[in-house]
């Protein structure tokens, strides 16, 4: 499972990966690049002036003695149990993002193409590297879990040449982050994190193993905060534009005072090699995984239990809402800590203990962030009115992401013709009314309407026949309300979509 000797790579066509861990076969060695050495102590940080440092060296001598090259046995079979690992979002095959983000640096020789989570099995190949950091003079170091993941021995080599065997403590798959710890010594020189997010625009220093080139440093900037990649639930990416590539998984970027801002994990680029977009776990999301990794070996995580949404601008309107954030409530599961608080169908969450919430994805990660026996005060606006209701979470056993519902509603055979709709009553015992026929080229299959969903309410209310969508149309025309917001259930799923009132004059 591993990658040629980096002096023999070739670009390939690979459009993106994970940083990953940089293969090596097991018959063959990488010749990793001496560093000087490094003192045993904490390393501290140190200012630069804000106009941007005439060089970076300063800050490298004092961080670059707790970047560590890691370097991992793989079990043989572990290409077909990674097969399913949930790293990489998955793409349609052949699609331009499938071709654009790929596993970086597991289980390819030169010439392999291979789509998201299906690698072949090379059982000869054994070997593979990563980049670390020490957190602590003890010995903690944090890295990738791709790059341990399904390993059968680790080593660390510090930038003096010293190799220390490590024990994996724990590992989060959904933030791909592990915490391992050296197996002897207690004075190892540590950085710290970060204690602010960087802006847009602020310097950004990488450390790392990239191809086996232990050591080697990179600078640029912050290019964007905030990115969703599609790789796991709790995305939280920094963009950032220092060069990184295979073998930089797992690696620290530094802020110009030589604090720890991020874990380099991925990269975005055409030629499988860095063109400038690299992206790394923010260390907000790194800081709290890392310590309920080493307190508990694993990720206790709160849990709601919602089905949610994003806020279109035809939802907000339809709700009589301003702004078109927060995340839309489409079902309260039974026997959540949602629904025993008082949370309705239809309530959009705005904040989490006064933090504004801005989609469905920033009210999972600061929810998760909470943990199990945590307590949310969440802002909602229900029914045009804004209050407050407070929910003691539960553990998570299982996590459902929010995503985003581009599906749509009702009509009926006269008013509601011209959505292209047509109803008709729901099985003996069900509530709603059922889709019977979806004109492709109408405005509710435009919005992704399918025949069989049913409509439960609209406007607010129950639904049971034809006339009772009609008569939300009808309210929500004199309330002067561009869109009504009706509510679908499609197998055992349920959403929201806003269906525009002008079109059923």
């Amino acid at each position: 499972m591993s990658l040629p000797n980096p002096a023999s790579f070739r670009p390939r066509s690979l459009r993106g990966a994970l940083l990953g861990a940089v293969a090596i076969a097991a018959i063959g060695g990488v010749a990793v690049e001496s560093v000087p050495q490094f003192s045993h102590a904490a390393i501290a940080a140190t200012s630069v002036a804000p106009a941007g440092p005439a060089s970076f060296a300063d800050v490298v001598d004092r961080v670059k003695g707790a970047v560590v090259s890691v370097k991992v046995k793989i079990s043989e079979d572990a290409s077909d149990e990674q097969a399913e690992r949930p790293h990489m979002p998955e793409f349609a095959p052949g699609s331009p993002m499938e071709r654009f983000f790929k596993q970086f640096g597991q289980g390819q020789q030169d010439g392999d193409s291979e789509t998201p989570g299906m690698r072949p099995h090379h059982p000869h190949l054994s070997m593979a590297q990563g980049s670390g950091f020490f957190i602590s003079a003890d010995g903690y170091i944090v890295t990738n879990n791709h790059v341990v993941d399904h390993a059968t021995d680790v080593t660390v080599t510090t930038t003096d040449g010293k190799t220390i065997a490590a024990k994996v403590i724990g590992t989060d798959p959904k933030t791909d982050l592990a915490l391992l710890k050296v197996k002897e010594g207690d004075n190892y020189p540590f950085v710290n994190f970060a204690s602010q997010s960087p802006r847009v625009g602020d310097w950004v220093i990488a450390v790392g193993n990239p191809f086996g080139l232990g050591g080697t440093v990179t600078a640029g900037i912050v290019s964007a905060r905030g990115r969703d990649i599609g790789s796991g639930p709790y995305d939280d990416f920094l963009q950032i534009d220092a060069p990184v590539n295979r073998g930089n998984s797992g690696g620290p970027t530094f802020n110009s005072e030589g604090e720890v801002v991020g874990v380099n994990t991925a990269i975005f680029s055409p030629s499988g090699g860095s063109v400038g977009i690299g992206f790394a776990i923010a260390s907000d999301v790194v800081k709290s995984v890392v310590q309920s990794l080493k307190d508990h070996g694993s990720v206790a995580r709160g849990w709601l239990g919602v089905e949610i949404q994003p806020v279109s601008a035809d939802i907000a309107d339809s709700l009589g809402i301003k702004e078109a954030s927060g995340a839309l409530v489409s079902k309260t599961q039974p026997d959540s800590p949602a629904l025993a608080a008082g949370v309705k169908n239809g309530d959009v969450i705005t904040s989490v203990n006064g933090e504004h919430v801005a989609d469905p994805k920033e009210l999972a990660r600061k929810i998760a962030l909470l943990g199990p026996k945590g307590t949310a005060e969440l802002g909602i606006i229900r029914n045009g009115a804004t209050q407050t209701i407070s929910v003691k979470l539960a553990a998570m056993a299982g996590e459902k992401e929010a995503k985003a519902e581009t599906t749509s509603q009702p009509g009926e055979p006269t008013q509601l013709a011209r959505l292209g709709l047509t109803v008709e009553p729901a099985r003996a015992g069900h509530d709603g009314v059922t889709v019977a026929e979806v004109d492709p080229d109408g405005l509710a299959g435009q919005k992704g309407l399918q025949t069989g969903d049913v409509i439960i309410d609209a406007g607010g209310k129950p639904v049971s026949s034809a006339a009772d969508i009609t008569a939300a149309f009808d309210a929500a025309k004199a309330s002067g309300h561009k869109a009504v917001l009706l509510r679908l259930k499609s197998g055992d799923n349920f959403r929201f979509v806003a269906l525009p009132t002008q079109a059923a004059s």
